[in-house]
């Protein structure tokens, strides 16, 4: 009869009692032995020592050193020339900025800039202060947004991101595959390999189903005959899927489908498995996780469900890069869990679609909710009832309906005329551009920190940010100065190390204590 193997301490003792489990969880780089003294008590916790015949102590077993790099999957940090499993979304209107990307870049993670919802000299000029400063480099990359009302927009930028040789492009809100994704995706493809690599962000199996297959045969011939992709491209868009980089993304800010993560990570990460077997594909295609991460635990949990990566958003916006006013990250931060609402969305405010936003310290979302049922009760700016426009006009708009058409024209006029002649001889489409003018200008007002409407702030806010302030709560990263985009992107990863490592001993019957659960942050290099 084999007799069990036994284990010696070195210089450190067996730990049994909570405070020694807790500091054997926190040294999770270290390998940890699972230990017994005697029959029938609880295992604890040895680190060093070595294997011995005449051991003091019963060795279970034993868990080798863990990273934050290995976390999630290996293939995503060789692929996109990456260090950690981590990005820092694309949060629109520049929020995410460049400044932003590059710090990511350089601590050798991932960030997508915010090009949402600019216009495209500011985003030209942003990918090339991007190229300029990461030259060289491929992990960074710029958001690409549906914009169905206007996919002219779309063109022009899929035109800037492969002039200027993006190498990573977020794809996000995308409901149906258009010409001007395909065309991103499929531009540059060489049988080793793709000129870039697109994310996919979504929310429901059958969207995520569209970027896990290969381009459409129709659009890939309409692409064909415009010369905007070669016959060489399209053969190879045939044989492999349009992104190999799926984000899921869950209950987040801005567009969102209130998923949890449990829930609709599973799901597609069982249609990937589906989709690759269907199409034979020979490279890895990796689910990533979005939307609730907001401190170690939720991370942690994404991981633990299988994400290849994970994405933050939300909390991003009170880093020191963010661009975002004092005030509005001042709101920010003093939000808890439950102050997140939804409200109608300035770029598909005619199909209905919501946003998730702030909802503590500004009246946003109130507001915009009653320029939504107003559009919906009423044809037209003329067929307004007198009250319900005195209203608007006085605390909403903060002027006659006629000004804000004026200034809502002159805005259109610049950045795409057909908008505003559309609307000259559309009086239903006129309404609708006056009322999304308040919808635009109230996060232009949050990043510029307007000090007249601060209550009409715009924020886009998930309920990660309740968790986030709890966590941070009287540590370093409660300090604004402190409270950089990378250090909140390193803790996350350290403190999702320590839980997960904290799981794996309790699984093995260790007694490990509630605390070694919530690690603390504190300043990391």
């Amino acid at each position: 009869m084999t007799s069990s193997p036994r284990w010696l301490p070195g210089e450190r003792q067996a730990d049994f009692s909570p405070d020694g489990i807790v500091d054997c969880v926190r040294r999770f780089r270290e390998p940890v032995h699972v230990v017994r003294g005697q029959a029938g008590y609880e295992p604890g916790l040895g680190i060093g020592g070595h294997l011995a015949a005449d051991g003091a102590f019963e060795l279970l077993g034993t868990l080798p050193a863990l990273y934050p790099e290995w976390l999630g999957d290996r293939s995503f940090n060789r692929t996109h020339g990456v260090r950690f499993p981590y990005i820092a979304g694309e949060m629109a209107n520049g929020i995410a900025t460049v400044a932003s990307v590059v710090a990511m870049a350089r601590a050798r993670m991932l960030g997508f800039f915010g090009a949402a919802g600019l216009p495209l000299p500011a985003v030209e000029r942003a990918v090339g202060e991007l190229s300029r400063e990461l030259r060289g480099t491929d992990n960074w990359g710029v958001n690409l947004i549906h914009t169905p009302g206007t996919p002219e927009l779309e063109d022009g930028l899929v035109d800037l991101l492969l002039k200027a040789a993006v190498p990573k492009v977020s794809v996000s809100a995308y409901m149906d595959l258009t010409p001007a994704v395909v065309r991103c995706a499929v531009a540059g493809l060489r049988p080793d390999g793709r000129a870039r690599h697109l994310f996919a962000k979504v929310s429901r199996p059958e969207v995520a189903a569209k970027f896990l297959s290969p381009a459409p045969p129709e659009i890939l011939r309409a692409l064909l005959e415009r010369g905007q992709i070669t016959r060489a491209e399209a053969d190879l868009a045939r044989k492999v899927p349009l992104a190999e980089d799926i984000t899921v993304e869950a209950d987040s800010g801005g567009h969102t489908d209130n998923r949890p993560l449990a829930v609709v990570l599973p799901a597609i990460r069982a249609l990937r498995d589906e989709l690759v077997r269907r199409h034979g594909y020979t490279r890895p295609i990796r689910v990533g996780a979005a939307g609730g991460l907001g401190d170690p635990a939720g991370v942690a949990a994404a991981f633990a469900a299988g994400a290849a990566y994970v994405v933050t958003g939300t909390i991003n916006q009170l880093s020191r890069e963010a661009g975002l006013s004092d005030a509005a990250k001042a709101l920010l931060a003093e939000a808890d869990l439950a102050d997140v609402t939804m409200a109608p969305a300035a770029d598909m405010f005619e199909y209905g679609i919501k946003v998730q936003v702030l909802r503590r310290g500004t009246m946003f979302a109130a507001r915009a909710g009653q320029l939504y049922e107003t559009y919906l009760a009423c044809p037209t700016l003329d067929d307004v009832p007198d009250a319900t426009r005195e209203r608007i006009e006085k605390d909403i708009l903060r002027g006659t309906f006629d000004d804000c058409w004026k200034q809502t024209r002159q805005f259109w006029l610049e950045r795409d005329p057909a908008e505003a002649d559309r609307a000259e001889h559309d009086p239903r489409h006129r309404m609708a551009l006056v009322f999304r003018s308040y919808l635009g200008l109230s996060s232009r007002w949050a990043i510029t920190g307007e000090p007249t409407r601060q209550t009409d702030y715009q924020i886009w806010c998930g309920p990660a940010i309740g968790a986030f302030n709890r966590w941070v709560a009287g540590s370093p990263l409660a300090e604004p100065a402190h409270r950089t985009v990378t250090q909140i992107a390193l803790n996350l990863l350290e403190g999702a190390a320590v839980v997960t490592r904290a799981h794996q001993l309790r699984s093995y019957g260790v007694a490990v204590p509630d605390e070694a659960f919530a690690p603390r942050p504190r300043l990391l290099s």
